[in-house]
C-alpha cells in the first residue's frame, strides 16, 4: 500500500517536471530570433564597360546664310525647303526699289521743276545760236584779215589777234552746246518724276536685275523669304547646308565632359534605326548653365561627335535637329570582377558588403574600382562565386541569420 502511493507521487512529480521542460522550450523556441529573409546575388566575372549616356541633337557642321547684299525689290523665291542646289545656281534675284509715292504737294513741285528745267533749256538753246552766230561771223573776220595778211595790207598782230576773237567763239559756242545738253538731261530728269506713277515698278525689260548665286553646293535648309517685296541690305534670304557635314552634339555635365577625349567610341541610337558607330571629334573648352526639369542650374559642355567612316546619316533619314542617344565608352574590360552596386554600403568610412558565410551574414570590407549604373567593379576582398546580400537592411548586421533567395 505505502509502495503504490511512493509511486504515484513520483509519477506525479516527473509529469510536472515534464511539462515545465516542454513549456521552457516551446518558449525558447518562440524568443529564438528567425533567419531573416535576403535577396542575394552572386560574385561574378565577366565583361564591364563604364559608359556616359546623354540625349543629343544632329546639326550640320557649316551652314551658309544667303543674304541681300543691297537693299532693292525681292523677286519671289522659287526654291524650297529640301531642294538642291549646286554651286554657281541662281538662288534669286534682286531689281531695284519702286519708284516712291509722291503726295499732292511733292507732286506740284515735280511740275514746277518740269517747267522750269524747260525754259532753262529753250535760254540754253537761244544762247547756243547765238554762240554760233558769233562764231561765223568770228571765223569770217580772220578769213577777211589773213587775205589781207598775205597782201601785205595788215600787220600779222592784227591777224593773230582776229585768229583769238574766232577761237574764243568757237569755244563759247562749244561751251553753249553744253549747256543745253545739261538742261535737257535736266528736264528729262524733272520730266521721269511725273511720268513714273507713284509706286509702279519699272517694264521687265527696263529692269537691271542682280542675281544671287549658290557659295555651295547642297540643300536649302531654310527659307526666310519666298513672297516678293523689299528688302534691306543683309536681310537673311536662304539658308543652305550640306548633308555630308551632318554631326550630333550632345551637352553633358561637366564632371562627365572632363573624363571624355577626342577620338573615343560612341553609340548612336534612338534615331528611328539601328545602331550606329561614332567617335568624339571635339570637347569644347567652355561650358553653359541650363537649368534642368526639377529647376536646378547644371553646367553643361558640348561635345562634338561625328559619325564613322562609311556611315551616310543623311541616306538614313537622319536630317538637322533630329534627336539621338548618344553612349559614351569611357572604359571597357572582357574580365572584371563585379557585384550589384546596391550590395555596397559605407561602413566606418570604408565599402562594405554582407557576404552570406554557412547561412549567416558576415560583414566584409572591399575596395571598389569603376562603376556603371547597377554594376561595380571589385578590386580586392571578394572571390568570384561568392554570395552577397543585396539591399541589406536594418535587420541585417554581422553575423545574423539570413535565409537568401536570388
Amino acid at each position: 500500500m505505502t509502495i503504490n502511493k511512493t509511486a504515484t507521487r513520483l509519477l506525479k512529480r516527473l509529469g510536472v517536471v515534464t511539462l515545465g521542460v516542454a513549456v521552457i522550450g516551446a518558449l525558447a523556441w518562440a524568443l529564438w530570433p528567425a533567419p531573416v529573409n535576403v535577396s542575394s546575388a552572386t560574385v561574378l566575372r565577366g565583361p564591364f564597360s563604364e559608359t556616359v549616356s546623354e540625349e543629343g541633337r544632329t546639326r550640320l557642321r557649316d551652314t551658309w546664310n544667303v543674304s541681300a547684299p543691297i537693299a532693292g525689290y525681292l523677286q519671289r523665291v522659287m526654291l524650297e525647303v529640301g531642294d538642291t542646289v549646286t554651286e554657281g545656281d541662281i538662288l534669286f534675284r534682286l531689281e531695284p526699289s519702286p519708284a516712291p509715292a509722291l503726295d499732292a504737294r511733292s507732286r506740284q513741285q515735280a511740275e514746277d521743276n518740269l517747267q522750269a528745267a524747260q525754259a532753262k533749256w529753250q535760254a540754253t538753246q537761244a544762247n547756243l545760236e547765238t554762240a554760233r552766230a558769233d562764231r561765223r561771223f568770228a571765223e569770217a573776220e580772220y578769213q577777211r584779215y589773213r587775205q589781207l595778211h598775205e597782201r601785205n595790207l595788215v600787220s600779222t598782230a592784227e591777224l593773230e589777234h582776229r585768229q583769238n576773237l574766232r577761237d574764243r567763239q568757237r569755244a563759247l559756242e562749244n561751251s553753249a552746246a553744253s549747256s543745253v545738253e545739261v538742261a535737257r538731261f535736266e528736264v528729262e530728269a524733272a520730266r521721269a518724276m511725273l511720268d513714273i506713277a507713284s509706286g509702279q515698278r519699272s517694264e521687265p525689260n527696263d529692269i537691271a536685275e542682280l542675281a544671287i548665286r549658290a557659295p555651295v553646293s547642297g540643300l536649302v535648309l531654310t527659307r526666310h523669304r519666298c513672297c516678293e517685296g523689299s528688302v534691306a541690305a543683309g536681310e537673311p534670304i536662304l539658308e543652305l547646308g550640306r548633308p555630308a557635314d551632318i554631326e550630333v552634339q550632345v551637352d553633358l555635365l561637366s564632371m562627365d565632359a572632363v573624363r571624355l577625349r577626342p577620338g573615343m567610341a560612341v553609340r548612336l541610337s534612338g534615331w528611328g534605326g539601328d545602331v550606329l558607330q561614332g567617335e568624339i571629334r571635339r570637347v569644347e573648352p567652355a561650358g553653359f548653365t541650363r537649368i534642368s526639369a526639377l529647376g536646378v542650374d547644371e553646367q553643361r559642355v558640348p561635345v562634338i561627335v561625328d559619325f564613322s567612316a562609311g556611315s551616310d546619316p543623311a541616306a538614313l533619314g537622319l536630317g538637322v535637329g533630329f534627336r539621338i542617344d548618344a553612349e559614351f565608352l569611357i572604359w571597357e574590360d572582357d574580365d572584371v570582377l563585379q557585384i550589384p552596386t546596391s550590395a555596397l554600403f559605407r561602413h566606418q568610412g570604408d565599402w562594405a558588403v554582407f557576404v552570406i558565410e554557412e547561412g549567416r551574414a558576415v560583414r566584409r570590407s572591399l575596395d571598389i574600382g569603376r562603376r556603371q549604373g547597377m554594376i561595380t567593379q571589385v578590386l580586392s576582398g571578394l572571390a568570384e562565386g561568392e554570395s552577397v546580400i543585396n539591399h541589406p537592411g536594418e535587420q541585417v548586421a554581422d553575423g545574423t541569420r539570413v535565409t537568401a533567395g536570388e
